[in-house]
């Protein structure tokens, strides 16, 4: 029985191709065609840093190269990235290779093309330890980009925004403070944690609690403020360095951590009728 079944399914595949192939639908064709144009970027003069091209990098954008029968365009990675694979629509017209210059965190790939005949049009899939490159190639019967690379604006806001944290962490907990302004009348009681504060202290509109280094090395405790019932308010408060910054003064709040067994310093103020100590 199964045998006579498949010269029947075989005639009706060749009555039916659409059964034994999948064709697109033009619609999809123009889908794919207009999403690949608008996602490729082509050489521009401002793009050009003396004879390289340089591209803004962006994920999934497809990069245009333009090579010419002998003579090879180099594409250079960005320093200190890793080449994983080069894979190639086209291996037989195009000569592809991998090379590096520089040495230590200055090493650089070069990835080396060059076609054999003008007229061709391919498509290159580079993988690095870092990101995936798209690169569209068309070869001319003369005209070719000597060496094309990438600009990295994500990376470079990274290391903007690192170098910026880094020096308000350098930063002086406050500018303008004189000593004669600082109140130090305050008591720290409760439980005795790794970042317990050392000390707390105003200038008569912000408070400051300030904690050892050990606070750098594992969780940073919230702060609450106390009222005058006894709830607990979590207060807004910003990290500047070993130190908390309140935009307010308080007379009693709570540094709070864990959940099953709660870890609690608590931090009053003194009446300003108290003795104030110097710093």
């Amino acid at each position: 029985m199964k045998l006579m079944l498949l010269p029947a399914i075989a005639g009706m595949v060749v009555a039916h191709p659409a059964l034994g192939q999948t064709r697109a639908e033009p619609s999809t064709l123009k889908t794919v065609q207009s999403a690949t144009r608008s996602a490729t970027i082509e050489p521009a003069a401002t793009g050009f840093v003396n004879g390289a091209q340089v591209y803004p990098y962006s994920e999934g954008m497809i990069f245009q190269v333009y090579a010419a029968p002998g003579l090879v365009t180099d594409i250079a990675l960005q320093p200190g990235e890793n080449l994983v694979a080069v894979a190639s629509g086209d291996t037989a017209r195009w000569v592809i290779g991998d090379t590096t210059s520089g040495s230590g965190e200055g090493k650089q790939t070069h990835v080396l093309v060059k076609p054999f005949s003008a007229g061709l049009i391919t498509n290159l899939v580079i993988t690095t330890d870092r990101r995936a490159y798209h690169v569209r190639m068309i070869s001319t019967s003369g005209t070719a980009l000597s060496s094309m690379r990438w600009s990295y604006p994500h990376d470079e806001l990274l290391a903007l925004r690192r170098k910026a944290d880094a020096a308000e962490a350098a930063a002086p907990v406050a500018t303008g403070l004189a000593v004669e302004q600082l109140h130090f009348n305050y008591t720290i009681s409760g439980d005795r944690p790794a970042w317990r504060p050392v000390r707390a202290f105003d200038d008569g509109t912000k408070t400051y609690v300030e904690f050892p280094p050990s606070l750098g090395t594992g969780e940073a405790p919230p702060l609450f403020v106390v009222g005058t019932d006894g709830k607990a308010e979590l207060v807004n408060y910003r990290l500047r360095g070993r130190f908390y910054v309140v935009d307010r003064i308080f007379d009693t709040a709570e540094l709070r951590l864990g959940l099953k067994k709660q870890q609690v310093v608590r931090i009053d103020r003194v009446r300003p009728s108290s003795k104030r100590r110097g710093a």
